[in-house]
């Protein structure tokens, strides 16, 4: 088990004792929608509570199987994020829809993690209830439109759907938002071709014509005649933006 993880799972654990010990203690930390302007810090203890054995038992069982994976792939510090994230959009979720629900339970910071596995490890086999075999990625799909169609109106279960869809949209955010800023998007923008801007096609010609082939490598140079003779024959705006910028970076030497 990964090490963020464990921590989760036994901080779910020792909330649940507690409150076991102390139920005045969840009336404080659970989420009401209608109360947060003065329970703000609710939009996170929330998840830390659980209704029941079968709850934490379900979420906690969740956490176990997709968790290590996913933080193994992600780090801790994005894994955190993104079961915070989940989490935090599950109770935003609600809060149009259920205002006045009490609403308890990892299940929205699970789901975005369940979906982040479902992303990395779409054809991974999942096993329901040890039994019924369905792909990571049909596993959410299902998940979410059951959500969807109970969260409005098709089951009436006491069951936070909405927080359920919030943690997939959560996770869903968090995971692009990690796309985007990550190192590898970043050099592969830079690596990008950026045409040049546009030039009169006479003066950007006789611009080309004046290369230095004997400057160049002799594939560069067959490349260069190429573009010439296209142009011959079919005139400049008959280049592609990477074929302007290629005779543009030769032309500039």
């Amino acid at each position: 088990m990964t090490p963020w993880v464990k921590r989760i799972l036994f901080a779910n654990v020792a909330m649940y004792l507690l409150i076991l010990a102390s139920p005045a203690v969840g009336n404080v930390l659970m989420f009401v929608p209608a109360l947060l302007p003065t329970r703000p810090w609710t939009v996170v203890t929330y998840m830390f509570l659980h209704a029941g054995l079968w709850h934490i038992g379900f979420n906690m069982l969740a956490l176990y199987f997709f968790g290590p994976a996913v933080e193994t792939r992600l780090g801790g510090r994005n894994f955190v994020g993104l079961y915070l994230s989940s989490g935090i959009m599950g109770a935003v979720l609600s809060i149009p829809f259920t205002p006045h629900a009490a609403i308890v339970g990892a299940s929205g910071a699970v789901f975005g993690v369940m979906l982040a596995f479902a992303r990395y490890w779409p054809r991974q086999r999942i096993y329901i209830w040890g039994v019924l075999p369905i792909e990571a990625r049909w596993m959410v799909i299902l998940m979410t439109a059951f959500s969807l169609w109970a969260g409005f109106g098709g089951a009436q279960s006491g069951v936070a759907h909405f927080a359920h869809l919030g943690g997939f949209l959560g996770g869903f955010l968090y995971l692009k938002w990690m796309d985007w800023r990550s190192p590898a998007r970043r050099f592969k923008q830079k690596a990008q071709v950026v045409p040049p801007p546009p030039r009169d096609p006479d003066q950007a010609l006789e611009r080309w014509k004046r290369i230095r082939r004997e400057d160049i490598h002799p594939v560069n140079r067959d490349e260069v005649d190429r573009l010439l003779d296209k142009i011959s024959r079919e005139g400049v705006k008959s280049l592609t933006p990477d074929e302007r910028a290629l005779l543009e970076r030769f032309a500039g030497r």
